[in-house]
């Protein structure tokens, strides 16, 4: 595995790999580090699809806000290239944020409408600075499949659309969540949460549970089931809920509040977002047509 903390060199390295082999697929796995299992089977993934895997590693202040945990995010530089080594990746990016902002960027890169609910509206500029990021990272790697995590939905759904608006020829590889041992997904942040805080956050797994199946119940609309939500998840006392949401997928449309869920005609997303202690954790679940799975 390969090394590369400056642009230069990963260009360097991309140039020589492409001459060599022109018709191979690059896969890019795009990461802020401090990696999990749920990391480990997006390369595995990108390994099988594709002749070449670029991981990069990169906490990007853009898409923190002011008072969010930036300088708090979790880093771990040795254990991230050790397991990096471990999945097969052949690349592995690292830069530094000087490398990769060497002046205060005035270009960003704006989606609109998809980022102005859940996590857009609770982090203004949030998607802004993912935009802005990912949309470097595909101009310097220029990968043919890039993979995404669906824990973070929105996020998929938002760099998808700037890819079709932007006709950027690059594939969008969803990637399913994975799950601890009592169904929290996994996230790097998870490491912040003390015991107590733990236990309970499971709650989530167990509302998105609930949900999926108050779904097929006949009479059930978005407003009911929404009203559910918070009730289930204001269960567990720990818990401060950012949101609980019922939405429309991939667009992320309000759903007609009058409507039967179990007879819906598009992909829903029951989406949460809740803090335990000072921890926002994040977890979704895709509902499509008609009530399948």
């Amino acid at each position: 595995m390969i090394v590369s903390t400056t642009l230069n060199e990963l260009n360097q390295q991309l140039k020589q790999r492409r001459r060599q082999f022109p018709d191979e697929k690059i896969g890019l796995v795009p990461t802020m580090g401090f990696l999990h299992d749920g990391h480990a089977s997006m390369m595995k993934r990108a390994k099988e699809e594709c002749g070449y895997v670029v991981l990069s590693v990169f906490v990007n202040p853009l898409q923190f806000g002011p008072n969010e945990d930036f300088d708090r995010y979790p880093r771990d530089r040795e254990r991230d290239t050790a397991i990096a080594e471990n999945n097969g990746i052949d690349l592995l990016f690292m830069p530094s944020l000087e490398e990769m902002y060497p002046k205060k960027p005035l270009t960003k890169v704006l989606i609109s409408e998809v980022t102005e609910r859940l996590c857009g509206a609770s982090r203004p500029g949030h998607f802004d600075g993912v935009g802005t990021v990912v949309s470097k990272l595909f101009n310097l790697i220029r990968p043919d499949r890039a993979y995404f995590g669906m824990k973070d939905a929105q996020q998929v759904a938002v760099v998808e659309r700037m890819v079709f608006d932007l006709n950027i020829p690059v594939e969008i590889v969803r990637c399913q969540t994975l799950r601890e041992f009592d169904g929290l997904a996994m996230s790097s942040r998870n490491v912040f949460l003390n015991e107590g805080e733990r236990a309970q956050a499971v709650i989530l797994f167990k509302a998105l549970e609930q949900a999926e199946g108050w779904i097929t119940e006949p009479g059930m609309t978005a407003p009911e089931l929404k009203k559910r939500l918070n009730a289930f998840i204001g269960q567990a006392p720990l818990a401060e809920i950012d949101y609980a949401e019922l939405l429309e997928y991939p667009d992320l449309s309000e759903p007609g509040a009058d409507m039967e869920l179990k007879n819906y005609p598009h992909a829903l997303i029951i989406a949460l977002a809740v803090k335990f202690g000072k921890t926002r954790l994040i977890d979704n679940r895709i509902v499509e047509p008609y009530g399948g799975a």
